[in-house]
């Protein structure tokens, strides 16, 4: 008993001392022992937990990489949406940030948080009990993928964190990122095994945490640096956005030694300059510098837009440029039929990758730079991303310079197109019917928000679209198995999967199906309005552009695009034999409105809801005429609070906005 007593002591003292070691190593990057020490401690440790694999834990530091290859990974829903952040590219942009702040907080200065904007992937971490049990990525922002397995194999990111007074659940953000020293090494090996390297370090990043087998992951040198608390159950709060790094730092969390406090925007503007100079020194690649308003209450004053938060900014690097020359202009259609005009470059290397094509936008954008097919141009990559046409070198024209016409007729289709928004944007007259629309048509009045038909994907739409199975979204509800059966690695099982989700999408909301049909300009809110306002489809497609403007938040582009969809006799068709092969939906929601007490109220929906989803809650309030809307106010009625409700609940408590939780909505409801 007492050798045994002995060796869970060793272990447990084997496990602080290394986590210790790491802590100082990685994260204030004051390494204590030299590494042929560490690695003896390890082997001691490794040994012991080999010949007592009882005393093994999820939390030993020899468990970095565990668990099988897997085959997928799983869906995670963020208890809070993980935002992303507005964009700045120049002085006067983030000045007008600073003013917009000021007059929100009736203040005259702010103090701001600096920090550089890593070229990384967002994750978030959740720990619960000091012990990290997930990690995932930023996905949509509203759910990610679990990539716990590999993010265990990052040494960066305590598997338990340090000291006492963490909180029973803690939820941290931050970017997992690739150092410029590591990743010339993996692509040092890659070129020795004759493989391709990776074109960057953001890019290797992505792909080494989205690795299946973690034991891949392991061999990257990933880091990671948190920037921010997603959320916490428990313990004290800090008042500032920087005290709340700090106290994530003393837990073993590694934070960016280039954080400052500033005060003033024009303190902001040095920092992002000392830093865009030290840019080419810094051991891994940033892309610009972020901005954070450092009081945490007010940032809650300032809340947040539908996915960028009101209290920070991202403040981008000048992009690099590059020359080359034009050597074609094509045209690309898109899902709503808007032909994109797309420049074919000469290849050239610019901001990390080879370019061979930037979009022109439309055909004001034509005429603003005076492109012609064979010049010479300026390419950049605008926010280190989209490629994009600056300017024409006009000195340099040859004679043989092709000005570019747009067509009168769709390339896919050859229907008539149309112009709409003053001209500049030029569509495709033919809609659902458009061959190159079609798949990306399938797809939407497929996806998650509209039809809901689960097993729809874009490789098995891409088969029905070529072997012409189907010739319009309509077509779907004439599907059967054995039809199913012919097309490339689709079985039996699949197939009848596959039918089963399309007759239950049959049974559907005005809105949904609305929102499916994919017209130009409406989006889910927009399309929730209409089936509010008119409550039948037969009542919205015979209405004029001017009765349709009479819909709150409908302008005169909206209604003249819905007045001229729903003018085309193909479209009426297409809608007609979908609802002949049994689409429906129930009681139009603007005569259930009509009787409900709460019609005209506004709710917002935080936190997370036990017995239905936040979009099930959405859409049964909208079904009462309730109007959603996504933050806080003064004009909002209602807060409904699920678990883990976040910084909204505090903003409503701080405005008077009463708050209800789950059983007072249901009982609303009802």
């Amino acid at each position: 008993m007492k050798a045994a007593g002995n060796k869970i002591t060793r272990i447990r003292t084997l496990r602080r001392e290394i986590e210790d070691h790491n802590y100082h190593y990685h994260v204030l990057d004051e390494p204590k022992i030299a590494d042929l020490v560490f690695d003896q401690l390890m082997t001691q440790l490794i040994s012991l937990e080999r010949d007592h694999p009882h005393l093994q834990t999820s939390d030993s530091p020899t468990q970095r990489v565990g668990g099988h290859p897997l085959s997928g990974f799983d869906e995670v829903v963020h208890a809070v949406p993980m935002l992303s952040l507005s964009n700045a590219f120049t002085d006067e942009q983030v000045r007008a940030f600073d003013r917009r702040c000021q007059e929100a907080l009736e203040v005259t200065s702010i103090t701001y948080l600096v920090e550089p904007k890593l070229d990384g992937l967002a994750v978030s971490l959740r720990y619960e009990s000091g012990v990290l049990v997930r990690a995932a990525t930023r996905g949509d922002g509203s759910r990610g993928e679990d990539v716990t397995q590999n993010v265990r194999t990052i040494r960066s990111i305590p598997l338990r964190l340090m000291g006492k007074r963490y909180p029973r659940v803690l939820e941290v953000r931050g970017e997992v990122y690739l150092p410029r020293e590591g990743f010339n090494r993996l692509n040092d090996r890659q070129r020795l095994r004759n493989e391709k390297p990776y074109v960057n370090p953001r890019n290797a990043a992505a792909g080494s945490l989205r690795q299946l087998d973690a034991a891949i992951t392991a061999q990257r040198p990933l880091e990671f640096f948190c920037h921010s608390l997603g959320m916490r159950e428990g313990g004290s709060s800090r008042a500032g956005h920087s005290e709340t790094l700090a106290q994530l730092q003393s837990w073993g969390l590694r934070t960016n030694p280039q954080n400052q406090v500033v005060q003033g925007i024009e303190s902001c503007l040095f920092a992002y300059l000392r830093l865009l100079d030290a840019r080419d020194k810094l051991p891994y690649e940033i892309d610009g510098v972020v901005y954070k308003v450092d009081d945490l209450g007010e940032q809650t004053r300032l809340g947040s837009i539908a996915r960028a938060p009101r209290w920070a900014l991202a403040h981008k690097f000048p992009a690099e440029e590059a020359v080359t020359f034009v050597r074609g202009i094509d045209i690309q259609v898109g899902r709503t039929g808007a032909l994109t005009p797309v420049a074919r470059l000469e290849p050239v290397f610019v901001g990390g990758v080879t370019v061979s094509n930037a979009t022109l936008h439309n055909r004001d954008e034509i005429r603003r730079l005076d492109v012609c097919v064979g010049d010479q141009v300026v390419i950049r990559r605008a926010g280190d991303v989209i490629p994009e046409l600056v300017s024409v070198v006009t000195r340099e024209r040859p004679d043989n310079a092709v000005t570019f016409e747009f067509p009168q007729h769709c390339p896919a289709c050859g229907a008539d197109v149309i112009a709409d928004e003053g001209g500049a944007i030029i569509r495709c007259s033919a809609g659902l019917i458009c061959k190159a629309q079609l798949s990306e048509s399938i797809k939407h009045f497929a996806s998650r928000k509209a039809m809901d038909i689960e097993g729809l994907g874009s490789k098995l739409v891409k088969q029905l679209v070529d072997n012409n199975v189907i010739n319009d979204v309509a077509d779907l509800y004439q599907l059967d198995v054995n039809a199913l059966e012919e097309l490339d690695r689709m079985g039996n099982k699949s197939a009848t999967n596959l039918i089963a989700s399309i007759d239950r999408s049959r049974q559907t909301t005005l809105a949904r199906f609305l929102f499916g049909l994919g017209i130009p300009h409406v989006g889910e809110s927009t399309a929730d309005r209409l089936a509010l306002h008119f409550g039948s489809m037969d009542a919205l497609s015979t209405a004029d552009a001017t009765e349709v403007e009479r819909v709150p938040d409908v302008g005169p582009a909206i209604s003249a695009s819905i007045a001229t969809f729903f003018a085309q006799n193909r479209h009426r068709e297409v809608i007609q034999r979908l609802r002949d092969g049994g689409v429906e939906w129930a009681l139009p929601s603007a005569q259930v409105a009509r009787k409900s007490v709460l019609a005209g109220k506004t709710v917002v929906i935080t936190g997370a809801l036990k017995s239905m989803s936040r979009s099930e809650a959405r859409q049964r309030l909208q079904d009462l005429g309730v109007r959603v809307t996504s933050s806080v106010s003064t004009n909002t009625t209602y807060l409904l609070a699920g678990t883990n409700p976040g910084a909204k609940l505090d903003k409503a408590s701080a405005l008077g906005v009463q708050v209800i939780d789950e059983e007072e909505f249901i009982k609303l409801m009802d």
